[in-house]
């Protein structure tokens, strides 16, 4: 079996290898005292402790048709690898290029004005695709038996959440003399669904966290349209008429559909998953950053108000408390749980980044003060950038983690 294994090993290399030596059949193993080599069932990842050389032969003995390897092969196949690992890795640079985004956004507008509203949905649809492609079906259904996180994320969005977005609406209009109009937006902004950004940022984070993520994001827009109306007329006092039907299809159309479509194409047609992979964490790098960038230059005249640099440091500290609350309450509760840090990240996500743009869209239907709809404008640009660069802090220090433990 073992010796087997290895032979599949090595013509599944051979077939890898553009350009190659043939080399003999037999393999002599080397001397290992330290641990054995394990060949796992059901896994695409070899792992060998043990070193194989091929024996060395007289020089008679070698094939007259044996040839030295191409060097401008060898040099393009490194090339086209090293090209695959920069696209990989770009997700990396998604902080960087938010924040350009959001400078572009203040200082040229116009150039992102062009990104409005009707392109969301498709956008953040896009976004599910790339997770759902990158996941598969079993880890959605493992993550339903995770009522106790499911329960602590829910509570973090409609509980937590709320209470913050209340307490910095009573700091704008008693501490700092603003309009009940200003506090009722940052009141709106806590009141709303998670957003689907937290789904993606989770995954960036923690991949196996991805799908849970995913679950609670989904409850808490489904509920939402419940839940919203309800925490709104307690904490301001305002009825607000939600059309069911639409958010339950928008939920539908950017979650659902892109997920079950990523899923299917992972599980029927791998080789084009395999093909598209690699090009999908650039695209979703930009399209993240217009995502962040296209709300803020339609309001950016009014940031650059005393007004709007007000609401910008209420919406900072909410953002800020909400991710700080949601990494503590996990904490505390999953103490004992073997991925905790996990778990923390993930909750936090789920509670420091909400469904601005779904705020945003009551603002400007329900309200008739167009100050209410500053904070949710300005919360989606800061909750993006805050989260993705807590994407670029944790990916970091989990890197450095890894190779202090190895």
């Amino acid at each position: 079996m073992i010796s087997s294994g290895v032979k599949h090993f090595h013509l599944h290399a051979t077939r890898l290898s553009l350009f190659h030596r043939p080399k003999p059949s037999a393999l002599v193993p080397c001397r290992n005292t330290l641990s054995p080599f394990s060949i796992p069932l059901h896994s695409h990842h070899l792992k060998f402790s043990c070193i194989y050389r091929t024996p060395k032969l007289p020089l008679s003995s070698a094939s007259s048709d044996s040839l030295p390897p191409d060097p401008l092969a060898t040099q393009m196949e490194q090339k086209s690898m090293s090209i695959l690992e920069i696209l990989k890795q770009s997700n990396s640079y998604l902080p960087h290029v938010l924040l350009a985004s959001i400078l572009l956004a203040v200082i040229y507008p116009s150039s992102l004005t062009w990104f409005t509203s009707r392109y969301y949905a498709p956008a953040l649809g896009f976004l599910m695709f790339a997770v759902g492609v990158n996941s598969n079906e079993n880890d959605f259904v493992e993550a339903f038996k995770r009522p106790a996180e499911i329960a602590t994320g829910y509570f973090g969005q409609f509980v937590v959440k709320p209470l913050l977005g209340y307490l910095f609406c009573v700091i704008a209009v008693t501490v700092l003399g603003l309009s009940t109009t200003v506090g009722a937006g940052i009141v709106l902004v806590g009141c709303v669904s998670g957003a689907q950004l937290s789904s993606y940022a989770t995954f960036l984070t923690d991949a196996q966290m991805a799908p849970l993520s995913i679950v609670m994001t989904s409850l808490s827009t489904a509920s939402a349209v419940f839940v919203t109306p309800l925490l709104l007329l307690l904490l301001i006092g305002k009825r607000l008429p939600i059309d069911v039907k639409g958010m339950v299809y928008s939920i539908t159309q950017i979650v659902v559909i892109p997920i079950a479509a990523g899923l299917l194409l992972n599980r029927f047609f791998p080789r084009i998953c395999n093909v598209i992979r690699p090009f999908l964490p650039p695209v979703s790098v930009l399209v993240a950053a217009i995502c962040a960038g296209a709300p803020l230059a339609l309001h950016v005249e009014t940031m650059k108000s005393p007004l709007g640099l007000a609401i910008l440091f209420l919406v900072v500290a909410f953002h800020l408390s909400s991710f700080i609350a949601g990494y503590i309450l996990s904490g505390f509760v999953f103490r004992d749980s073997l991925d905790v840090k996990a778990l923390q990240r993930t909750i936090s996500f789920e509670t420091g980044m909400q469904s601005s743009l779904l705020a945003l869209a009551l603002a400007n239907k329900f309200f008739e003060d167009p100050v209410v709809a500053i904070a949710p404008a300005i919360s989606t640009s800061i909750m993006s950038l805050m989260g993705f660069a807590l994407v670029l802090i944790w990916t970091r220090r989990g890197k450095s983690e890894i190779k202090s433990s190895s």
